[in-house]
């Protein structure tokens, strides 16, 4: 970033998903100083700042899905003005699911810097509660809201070997659960988080089938976030005997031992390493 720059700069705030006691410390700081804040929702924000007991001294502005597309250019000119400008959503990091992206990408386009105060974010929270593998996942926010379309990309992603993290609407919780199920399989693991660091936190490690059910009972409320496991990879299809023995010795003609290139061998087709072993002494 250009600190001589006569341009305004654009501030992404990450905010609480529900606990003000999440607030970054310089989320409160932005918020206090900068110029102009756009925020997804007015009220939520007026709530927030007075949880925080912060004093909004810029102006404020709404940006949300209907107006965004009005308002981008409005911002852009402030921005170009020299004006800064923070951006903030009802909760998580702008722009993830949330109005955002067409901001940054048109600040972006206009040389306007841009930045982020991160925060708090529903995909990862969701994530490490699931007790789900989170060393490689992927985010896929919202399902397509129809039946048809919904499962054409869950049959699509069936076979994905990362954990999967979808955001979904109560209103449509109970059919999707519903399809996924019925793509992935009633086994599959998986998570349904709800109203995450709220007061009523709820976090369910079921299979699939499990909260299919559960959804249709409870009809559970507020913000969801579902995480679901990914495929397991598939298994190596077992090599004749003849192509077992002549990969131990392609190992052994390397400078491996007979037995490390046997445990090698065993291990990568899914063996026990007595029956590969049995084979190459036969």
């Amino acid at each position: 970033m250009d600190a001589k720059s006569d341009l305004g700069r654009l501030v992404l705030l990450g905010a609480p998903l529900g606990n003000p006691a999440d607030a970054s410390v310089r989320l409160r700081e932005v918020l206090a100083t900068v110029d102009l804040v756009a925020a997804e929702d007015t009220r939520r924000l007026a709530r927030l700042t007075r949880d925080l007991e912060v004093t909004v001294s810029g102006r404020i502005v709404s940006y949300f899905e209907g107006n965004e597309e009005r308002r981008t250019p409005e911002l852009v000119e402030a921005l170009r003005a020299g004006l800064g400008v923070a951006l903030v959503t009802d909760g998580g990091m702008p722009s993830v699911s949330d109005p955002g992206y067409r901001l940054v990408r048109a600040a972006l386009d206009a040389g306007v810097p841009v930045t982020a105060a991160p925060g708090p974010s529903a995909v990862t929270t969701a994530l490490v509660l699931s007790g789900l593998a989170s060393d490689r996942f992927c985010f896929e926010g919202f399902l397509p809201r129809t039946s048809g379309p919904r499962r054409a990309r869950l049959n699509a992603l069936a076979t994905e070997e990362r954990t999967l993290v979808f955001f979904e609407s109560p209103h449509r919780v109970v059919a999707a659960l519903a399809d996924l199920a019925d793509a992935f399989g009633a086994d599959r693991p998986a998570a349904l988080c709800r109203e995450l660091t709220k007061t009523y936190e709820q976090v369910l490690r079921r299979p699939l089938g499990e909260l299919a059910s559960f959804a249709v009972a409870e009809k559970p409320r507020g913000e969801i976030t579902l995480v679901v496991a990914g495929a397991s990879a598939p298994a190596a299809q077992r090599p004749d005997d003849e192509a077992l023995r002549a990969a131990v010795a392609a190992r052994e003609a390397t400078g491996r031992s007979r037995r490390d290139a046997v445990t090698e061998v065993s291990v990568e087709y899914g063996l026990r390493r007595r029956e590969v072993y049995d084979i190459v002494h036969r």
